[in-house]
């Protein structure tokens, strides 16, 4: 199912009063079902959609086909005066939340979490990835990946972990120097980032030196001459620039003969 079709069943829903459990009940299927319909998970069967279409007072053909009639939603007056149902709280196999006017908050190990507004909104986390779907465009966006997991969330975590088994075993000085595995995240990130984007310079080089500075003192209390890492810092990026500024020239020179040619 696309998600146009998907907005028209929510739209449809919507224009009855009917929350997603209350239509679950009408037409004998899971709250569940009803969900992944309108996020476009799931395709209702033959028999749901007749049902559907009986249940909304509209063919087949005019719950399908956007050409075949439009829906009008409702309008201020009609959304005043509307019969708010109650909001409902359900822990069967994870954590529902339905607040009666159409956002519904939906949590499971199995389904993942799911995030309906009465807006048309949706945002699903599962299978590996997020997802945010616009009412008003009909592509669903990926946002947050697997693979952004391991390399983004995962590092942290582990760090976080390596801290707490170090300090609590008492070893290379426990507690008092485990916090240093802390300055490896800022590390990590600028590393990553100068790789993408392919300067040395996004590089947290001061970072590293501070983290070689404390090793040297706390572990060979080689605080002097320790203190002689902090030098090469300038260097560093002396040698950065030169290379940016090299890679820089390199380019106008290619960009000035692609000219020439051209005339």
């Amino acid at each position: 199912m696309n998600i146009e079709t998907a907005n028209r069943l929510l739209q449809y829903r919507k224009n009855s009063r009917l929350s997603q459990e209350e239509l679950a009940e009408k037409i004998g299927v899971s709250r569940q079902a009803v969900s992944k319909w309108e996020r476009a998970e799931a395709s209702p069967d033959t028999d749901n959609l007749i049902m559907l279409a009986k249940v909304y007072g509209v063919t087949l053909d005019e719950l399908l086909n956007p050409k075949a009639a439009d829906i009008e939603p409702l309008s201020a007056d009609a959304e005043t005066h509307e019969e708010k149902s109650n909001p409902k709280v359900s822990f069967l196999g994870g954590i529902h939340v339905d607040d009666g006017e159409g956002n519904n908050v939906n949590i499971s190990f199995k389904e993942g979490v799911h995030v309906d507004t009465n807006e048309g909104a949706h945002v699903h986390i599962g299978n590996g990835k997020v997802e945010v779907i616009d009412p008003q465009n009909s592509t669903p966006k990926t946002k947050f990946t697997a693979k952004d997991f391991f390399l983004f969330i995962l590092f942290p975590i582990i760090v976080c972990i390596a801290f707490l088994l170090w300090g609590f075993s008492g070893e290379l000085g426990g507690w008092t120097t485990s916090w240093l595995s802390f300055l490896t995240i800022p590390l990590y990130y600028s590393l990553i980032d100068a790789i993408v984007k392919r300067n040395a310079s996004h590089f947290a080089f001061p970072v590293l030196t501070v983290l070689a500075y404390l090793i040297m003192g706390f572990f060979f209390n080689l605080w002097h001459p320790g203190w002689i890492v902090f030098l090469l810092i300038p260097v560093y990026y002396v040698i950065v620039d030169g290379i940016n500024k090299f890679l820089g020239k390199d380019k106008t020179e290619v960009i000035i003969e692609d000219n020439t040619n051209h005339e």
